[in-house]
């Protein structure tokens, strides 16, 4: 018997996924006191059902505690095989001391998950230096991607074109523009700071009757994005559409992409946000039930 518990209030990923499993939704009640600390209330009986736990971890700190809490108190109350549903991953950039002392909170974080759980299924974690998540994470997990769903989305655009805007989303920009059937154009980044970046754009002219499409695995001060629409604007191109599979948004950078030559942001629903438009359900709930038959067979 599976169980779905929504952790993250992201009801509406939620709903859809449980629809597809067939899985009853857990009932939670979730606050926190004055002084900050978590009071989570299951009011159901999960006595001998495995329970994945949904929760996203953008803003990761005060989810992942509530995580350990919850994965405990499920096996007090007789829950059988726990598995976490992380569509974004956190604690995945300090992969490596870059400086003595620095802490390597991949690794640590994912020790606690590791203990918490009993197995793991996220979208497109950022993996740089590590090759795969086995590498810090002792329990089985599934890695999924998004560049199905966003090739569907993409039907619906005119004429796509997809845009890589440097030499590291290439493999990325490919994929997508393999599985829509589209084509490709690639540009090189030049970088000057952390916030500052110049898109090297090579002769478009033949694209002028495409919509370009921007993708990227994660949107945060948009900047890349940003520097490229105004370049390929600038070449002659239509407004390009922007798609990121996570809506993490540093402080202002939403507004400052709309105020912008850009026709419009979408998101995949990784992280809920407005610009949600490309649903990640179809993609998880196989993942599911594949996962949790494999860590009940062990």
């Amino acid at each position: 018997m599976l169980k779905l518990l929504c952790l993250d209030g992201h009801d509406a990923l939620a709903h859809s996924v449980s629809q597809l499993l067939q899985a009853e939704l857990l009932p939670l009640e979730r606050r926190h006191f004055p002084d900050g600390e978590h009071y989570l209330n299951i009011a159901a009986d999960v006595s001998g059902a495995d329970v994945a736990i949904l929760c996203h971890l953008h803003q990761p700190n005060d989810p992942a505690m509530a995580i350990w809490f919850v994965a405990q108190h499920l096996r007090d109350m007789g829950a059988g095989k726990i598995i976490l549903v992380a569509p974004y991953l956190a604690y995945m950039r300090q992969d490596i001391r870059f400086k003595p002392g620095e802490c390597l909170t991949s690794k640590y974080f994912a020790e606690l998950i590791s203990q918490a759980v009993d197995g793991m299924i996220t979208i497109d974690p950022h993996l740089h230096r590590y090759h795969s998540l086995d590498e810090i994470y002792r329990i089985p997990s599934r890695v999924l991607h998004a560049t199905e769903v966003i090739a569907d989305y993409l039907q619906q655009v005119p004429n796509p074109v997809v845009v890589g805007p440097d030499e590291e989303s290439e493999q990325w920009a490919r994929q997508v523009a393999d599985s829509a059937q589209c084509e490709l154009l690639l540009l090189r980044k030049e970088r000057s700071g952390d916030r500052e970046v110049a898109i090297q754009v090579p002769d478009v002219r033949r694209y002028e009757h495409h919509t370009p499409v921007l993708v990227d695995d994660i949107l945060s001060t948009g900047r890349t994005m940003l520097r490229t629409a105004e370049q390929l604007v600038q070449q002659g191109l239509c407004k390009p559409l922007c798609i990121a599979v996570h809506a993490v948004f540093a402080d202002g950078a939403e507004q400052e992409m709309r105020s912008g030559p850009i026709a419009d942001v979408v998101s995949c629903d990784c992280i809920p946000h407005a610009t949600n438009r490309i649903s990640t359900a179809g993609l998880l709930a196989p993942a599911i039930s594949d996962l949790m038959d494999q860590i009940r067979r062990s």
